[in-house]
């Protein structure tokens, strides 16, 4: 009796859990691993770092997503190496799994380009840990105002400052504009939390450079109505405890704050460069490995790489965006791919990114959308981009309790998950301010 064909995916992210899918009812073994027990819904990691909504409605337990597919497991784990020789991977605790076909999907982290000291001031967003401490920091940051009297002390606390101008960091933008003027305006009693400065940077001439250049007039026309100050084509030279220094033509200056939030940019998590150097395998320089138009890696056709760690190029010959839209289909074409091996089927033509567009919100009834190449903005744009997200969210549960949430929200302004836990390194102890007469 033959063996069946064992596939092993690294990562339950949007194309790991989408080739796992694909292969459900296919005539293989499959073996999903990833570091979290949890598929987690990024799209939507912002609204928990701005008190919209709780992890739990965006992330999924992998192990119930997948429980009916008998031909599937789930083991959580680290890969931190890959035999491509011996056609293994091998985890943090030693343990190894063999594969015949081997599905790459570990996804990105955030990178600081070289100042990785930045991130104990300025935390990213790849992670639901990352989103409940930048809303520690956010919720934090009016408390503390409250119970300062020196004006530049105070001021400090209510300047949040965002790096990146990219869809998430428009939105973030979006989300800390409302959460102070309307959200919190009758919350307290010695600050008014409406004259929080939200102040968006990027070194890009404007926001959303993957946007056409009319939506991204608009984004930023909704972003200064909701008062948000954009200062674009400024670079980020320092960031430390007490804010952010940025230079803009050859001038340098100086942003006071205690809430500064990283969206500017991602990198590839070890494994992809463990990957590369195990395969010899080309990479830009954000460590991205180039794969062949049928997603693999040159003279290893039996792994493919999909997802943010993937380098494909699209119709134009440009990279492919690093979008969940793509590794979806880069997940879904590989499982078929490998089908197509085992069932002895002529194999699949190239892969071919098919754009469906992007979106981008930036408050309550504002976002901008390029669909299948048609400008839309307002409301119609903000329906489009939650109908889209309610959809792609993998469980039913968790659509209705976010749809419900976000109804609430809109009829009210009022953030339902609006918990300060845990602790940021930008935290003072009130008790020694106290004691000390600072206060």
């Amino acid at each position: 009796m033959t063996a069946r064909h064992r596939v092993v995916i690294i990562g339950g992210g949007f194309a790991g859990l989408r080739a796992a899918r694909a292969l459900r009812s296919a005539p293989v073994d499959v073996t999903l691993i990833d570091r979290r027990n949890y598929h987690l819904f990024q799209p939507l990691l912002y609204q928990v770092a701005t008190g919209s909504l709780s992890p739990g409605q965006i992330a999924a337990p992998i192990r119930s997503v997948l429980s009916r597919q008998k031909n599937t497991r789930v083991l959580m784990g680290d890969v931190v190496d890959i035999d491509p020789a011996g056609k293994r991977v091998v985890l943090a605790d030693g343990a190894a799994f063999e594969y015949d076909s081997l599905i790459v999907a570990a996804g990105s982290q955030t990178s600081y380009y070289g100042h990785d000291v930045w991130q104990q001031w300025a935390p990213g967003m790849k992670s639901i840990e990352e989103a409940t401490n930048i809303r520690h920091k956010i919720l934090y940051a009016f408390e503390a105002a409250e119970r300062l009297t020196d004006p530049a002390e105070r001021q400090a606390w209510l300047r949040f400052v965002i790096v990146g101008a990219g869809a998430t960091g428009v939105e973030l933008a979006g989300a800390i504009a409302e959460i102070a003027r309307q959200t919190l305006k009758n919350d307290f009693r010695s600050i008014r939390s409406q004259d929080a400065e939200i102040v968006l940077l990027d070194g890009a001439p404007r926001v959303l450079m993957s946007f056409p250049e009319d939506l991204a007039q608009k984004a930023a026309g909704s972003l200064a109505r909701l008062g948000v100050r954009v200062k674009t084509g400024v670079m980020v030279k320092n960031i430390d405890h007490d804010g952010v220094t940025v230079e803009s033509h050859g001038v340098t200056d100086r942003l006071e704050s205690k809430t500064v939030i990283w969206a500017g940019g991602v990198t590839v998590p070890p494994l992809g460069r463990t990957l590369a150097h195990r395969t010899s395998a080309e990479t830009d320089r954000g460590g991205r490995i180039k794969v062949t138009p049928e997603l693999t890696i040159p003279s290893y056709p039996n792994i493919y790489v999909v997802g943010d760690l993937a380098l494909a190029s699209g119709p134009d010959g440009k990279p492919l965006p690093g979008l969940a839209q793509v590794a979806m289909q880069g997940g879904t074409y590989a499982a078929k791919a490998i089908v197509r091996k085992v069932e002895g089927a002529k194999p699949l033509p190239p892969f071919k990114y098919f754009d469906k567009g992007e979106l981008a919100v930036i408050g309550r009834a504002a976002a901008v959308a390029n669909i299948f190449g048609r400008h839309i903005s307002g409301l119609l744009a903000w329906l489009i981009w939650a109908f889209i997200h309610l959809m792609y969210i993998v469980q039913f549960r968790s659509r209705l309790t976010v749809f419900i949430e976000w109804a609430i929200e809109d009829l009210t302004f009022n953030r339902g998950a609006r918990l300060i836990t845990g602790s940021a390194a930008t935290d003072f102890d009130f008790n020694k301010e106290m004691a000390s007469g600072d206060l």
